[in-house]
């Protein structure tokens, strides 16, 4: 594998155009690129941590949330599927899970280093799928690992069923979220993804208003579980129907044998948007 050092953090505003002019020449491929991109010595900066806290709703703490270090991450994401040798244009694929591991707490003061790859290119019935594996390290501990699984549509077998209409189940709490959240969240992660800042750029991707981000819908889901989490655990989230905004959505949780379980549905609607479970370690 290519290592490549990075020494700050990627430009994403600036990325955004390479990657719709770049996705312009890319077709598809066989193969994911064998390159990681590592950055060291990443500490947070209190203020941003601040400014996501209170957009996702997380308390001020001198620890990073479970979802932070994928904020410090999604540059160097970027960064790799905007390479040449990337093979799928990155505007128009679909996140539709993510897994976190937080293998102890990451203090506000910590510097870690930050490995970015992409891996295990598969089928899938709507098209292909891949990971992109994200780790922060503490030396040569590892602390945190995320696994963010995307789709690329097309030639897939199309084999998969409807899946049967479920009950919605009775909600714990009831949130609104405004129509502004994508602007706010796209603010303080630097996702700028069109689909989430406005109707007319959202229509543009066949969608008819701007949507939520999926992980500022994970982070909002752990937001309402702070105090009752361990220091080690994992959350694995699939993401479902897109939250149109703005929304009125229903979260519902319960116990498991090692963890818990949670859903955040369609107020309105037996709709699903997101299903997770967190499991201890």
């Amino acid at each position: 594998m290519t290592v490549k050092e990075l020494h700050s953090a990627p430009n994403v505003a600036a990325l955004y155009p390479k990657v719709v002019l770049g996705g312009l020449r890319k077709s598809g491929g066989d193969r994911l690129p064998d390159l990681e991109f590592v950055r060291t010595g990443v500490v947070a900066d209190p203020g941003e941590l601040a400014a996501y806290n209170q957009v996702c709703g997380f308390r001020l703490s001198d620890e990073l949330p479970i979802t932070y270090p994928h904020i410090q991450a999604f540059g160097m994401q970027m960064a790799l599927m905007a390479e040449p040798s990337f093979p799928f244009p990155l505007l128009g694929m679909v996140h539709v899970a993510n897994r976190i591991t937080q293998y102890r707490p990451v203090r506000l003061d910590e510097a870690v280093t930050l490995r970015v790859r992409v891996a295990d290119l598969r089928p899938h019935e709507k098209g292909r799928q891949f990971d992109v594996i994200s780790e922060a390290l503490a030396g040569d501990e590892l602390v945190w690992s995320d696994v963010s699984t995307y789709l690329r549509r097309g030639g897939g077998s199309g084999s998969g069923g409807g899946g049967q209409q479920l009950a919605a189940p009775t909600p714990g709490a009831i949130w609104r979220v405004p129509g502004d959240i994508g602007r706010r969240y796209a603010e303080v992660s630097g996702d700028r993804n069109p689909i989430h800042l406005h109707p007319l750029t959202a229509k543009a991707f066949g969608f008819p208003s701007a949507i939520a981000h999926g992980m500022w819908t994970k982070a909002r889901a752990l937001a309402a579980f702070e105090g009752r989490l361990p220091d080690a655990y994992s959350v694995d989230v699939k993401f479902k129907l897109p939250v149109l905004l703005p929304a009125k959505v229903a979260f519902t949780s319960w116990r498991t044998d090692d963890g818990n379980a949670f859903e955040v549905w369609n107020a309105r609607k037996p709709k699903p948007h997101l299903s997770g479970t967190i499991t201890n370690l």
